[in-house]
């Protein structure tokens, strides 16, 4: 087994803090990554406090992965000491459902290996994630970082990246598509990122007007409040797709408002509430609510490609492991622009 260091926590109430764990010695298939980076994930927070039910104590969370390889299996083909490679969301899936088999190994329909509070398909061992000095990982699950993106900015690609760019390219969304973002945080920011260099025309939906110009620098091209009932009057019937990246309870209702006839709203965020929807927000004008997760491997692999092509990076906060607890804080306040990422090697401070 390999000694690893890592932040843990150990209940729903009392802070991370140092834990030492084993890894599993590297086997054929295998890539052994230093962790360079780990982004700071909301769902991170979720799980640590228990809030979606089933978190497994001690809990070392983290899926925004990313570092350097320094050792490979005797099988291993499409990695070598010393390249960059990152791990997203989950780190195995049953390979041979129809999921698996057209590349949609987030949508496993038997199991799907999550990054940390997972179990492994032997349904014994538990994963544990990012927020740690190395990992091991089936090369079939690991992720090529291309050279040119800054390697502490790419972190968050490895889900917030993803989950914006998945829903992208199912809907093709692009050049002559009126694109809404709901909410500009940790996946709106790379959502406007995202569409604006597919050639969609974006607009900012927020509750805040002070995330104009912030919203403009990202690359939108409009801003709205959607406090102020004049403007929400002349968004009636404006866009072809909605993406709504907020995970607080809001009203469905009035962006779907905002939608022309056959348009889509697509949800990221899941709020903790049911949120209520009228029948009458779809039915005359036949618009559509869909949801979207991560994406699969091959996926992720293109949409790294994609933002080193286009210079594509999150706009980050680097922070050291021992400033998790305030960033957890911070996080729940919205006061960060607009990821936190670790250090990793602040773990030997």
């Amino acid at each position: 087994m390999i000694a690893t260091k890592a932040y843990a926590a150990f209940d729903e109430e009392t802070p991370l803090a140092p834990f030492n764990l084993d890894r599993r010695e590297v086997g054929e298939h295998d890539v052994q990554i230093e962790i360079n980076y780990c982004g700071v994930c909301h769902s991170d927070l979720h799980q640590v406090k228990n809030e979606w039910g089933g978190t497994m104590y001690p809990i070392v969370p983290g899926h925004e992965i990313v570092g350097k390889v320094t050792k490979v299996g005797s099988k291993v083909t499409k990695f070598k000491e010393g390249d960059l490679a990152g791990v997203g969301c989950f780190v195995d899936s049953c390979r041979t459902c129809p999921s698996c088999q057209e590349g949609l190994e987030q949508y496993c329909e038997v199991h799907n290996v999550g990054t940390y509070n997972s179990y492994e398909l032997d349904k014994k061992t538990i994963t544990y994630g990012g927020y740690s000095s190395q990992i091991v990982v089936d090369e079939n699950y690991t992720l090529k970082v291309p050279a040119n993106l800054d390697l502490a900015r790419t972190a968050p690609l490895l889900c917030a990246g993803i989950t914006t760019y998945s829903p992208i390219m199912q809907w093709k969304i692009g050049e002559g598509h009126r694109v809404g973002i709901v909410g500009l945080g940790g996946l709106g920011h790379m959502a406007v990122k995202i569409a604006a260099a597919k050639g969609a025309n974006v607009t900012v939906l927020s509750t805040s007007p002070g995330k104009e110009q912030d919203a403009k620098e990202l690359g939108a091209h409009n801003f709205a409040v959607t406090r102020d009932p004049e403007q929400l009057k002349s968004l009636r019937n404006s866009f072809d797709f909605i993406i709504d990246t907020v995970s607080a309870p809001h009203d469905y209702n009035l962006y779907l408002s905002m939608l022309k006839c056959d348009g889509t709203m697509i949800l990221l965020g899941a709020p903790s509430e049911p949120s209520p929807m009228a029948g009458f927000s779809l039915i005359p004008k036949r618009r559509r609510i869909a949801g979207s997760m991560i994406g699969g491997i091959q996926e992720t692999q293109e949409m790294l490609d994609f933002c080193a092509e286009h210079n594509i990076m999150s706009d980050i906060e680097l922070i050291s492991i021992k400033e998790i607890n305030t960033a957890y804080d911070r996080m729940l306040q919205s006061d960060v622009k607009y990821r936190f990422v670790i250090d990793m090697a602040t773990l030997n401070d």
